[in-house]
């Protein structure tokens, strides 16, 4: 004998559903403002924003010449030529993203660019293979990244101090490997890389080397375990370090990233002027900094994404594009850049602010679908 009663004989449970309690479940499931509500969450995105700034400064653009967005690459101050003499800096913001996403900031890359071109310099004079001077390169750009992600992990100091210190002590490396002097006339399998395309399109080999790099850092960053914890760390160090996220590891395995990255992007650099300088990528940092900041990380860390930088990469492109045909000097572009760098941190910041305020308003006037029963915990 069991105490189970047959399922027919079970008592059912005739409590009443409220009628609140009904709409609010239609609401959640098929309602068609909760259709609307996504929508205009979409379009509240800051990668939606850039897009229509995208779109109006092509048509700008299409207003001021008909041949803003001819695939001349190379030979006019377009479009094209924009993507193609942005392609260092794009490269180098894709390694900064998760390095601010973290909390960080790499301010050396700049210097890394000239140190790895004095390094790709020498050792091309010395009559070393490219096979062998390219893996040198890259592996100077490793270590000088190592060094700055110790320095702020195992010491303790801020990487603001710390990559600005590097910033002049890798300057002062690449003067001291090739002094006032240049090197030039590469090989042509190097400056095919600059300024060639890939057979068949009108696409540079340099334009496909960041699409390749953009897809990869994508996927890391928003489709494994790895781009988890780096947010992670970047919303709560602690929280994260408590979880189980190697903080300490996983901050120094970024910069010595970004150091690889920046010292790609010297070669490519080299490839593309087929020569090298000791203060070759001068002044880069402030535009790498604008493309992340702009295309949505949060400056103070815990929130960005990779295609938003992607879109920022072709937005800056396309306005500095188009304040060169319409003849805008150089001085007044960099007026614009800046304004635009202060727009990006300035926007979320507001667009926060009001979120928390539309919250409170909301909080406030919100009824319950029932009344609480005696005893219950309302939240």
């Amino acid at each position: 004998m069991t105490n189970e009663q047959p399922a027919a004989a079970r008592p059912q449970d005739t409590t009443p559903v409220s009628a609140e309690a009904s709409v609010v479940t239609a609401g959640r499931s098929g309602n068609p403002i909760s259709w609307v509500r996504r929508l205009l969450s979409a379009a509240a995105r800051w990668e939606t924003l850039l897009l229509a700034i995208l779109a109006v400064v092509v048509y700008e653009g299409m207003q001021i010449s008909p041949y803003f967005l001819q695939l001349d690459f190379w030979n006019s101050p377009n479009f094209g030529a924009s993507v193609s003499g942005t392609m260092e800096v794009a490269i180098m913001a894709l390694a900064m993203t998760p390095i601010i996403i973290t909390g960080d900031i790499d301010l050396s890359v700049e210097s890394m660019v000239g140190l790895s071109g004095a390094v790709l310099g020498v050792l091309w004079v010395a009559g070393l293979p490219l096979v062998v001077v390219i893996p040198i390169v890259l592996g100077v750009g490793v270590l000088g990244g190592l060094f700055n992600g110790l320095m702020v992990t195992r010491l303790g100091l801020p990487a603001l101090v710390v990559t600005l210190g590097t910033l002049a002590l890798y300057r002062g490396l690449a003067n001291a490997v090739l002094g006032t002097s240049y090197v030039s006339n590469f090989p042509s399998e190097l400056t095919t890389f600059g300024f060639g395309y890939v057979p068949g399109t009108a696409v540079p080999w340099t334009l496909l080397a960041f699409l390749i790099l953009a897809v990869v850092f994508t996927a890391v960053m928003h489709l494994t375990w790895l781009g988890r914890q780096v947010f992670a760390v970047g919303k709560n160090k602690d929280a994260a370090r408590y979880s189980g996220v190697r903080v300490a590891s996983l901050r120094t395995a970024l910069f010595a990233v970004s150091g690889l990255v920046a010292a790609f992007a010297g070669i490519v650099l080299a490839s593309r002027y087929n020569s090298v300088r000791a203060d070759n990528g001068t002044g880069l940092t402030l535009t790498v900094v604008l493309i992340v900041v702009l295309g949505g990380v949060d400056i103070n860390g815990g929130k960005g994404t990779i295609p938003g930088v992607i879109l920022a990469v072709f937005t800056l492109a396309a306005l500095q594009s188009a304040l060169r045909l319409a003849g805008v000097s150089s001085e007044y572009q960099n007026v614009a850049i800046g304004l635009l760098l202060i727009f990006s941190v300035i926007t979320p910041q507001i667009a926060r602010q009001f979120r928390v305020l539309v919250d409170r308003v909301r909080s406030g006037r919100h009824r319950p679908v029932r009344d609480p029963v005696p005893g219950e915990v309302v939240r």
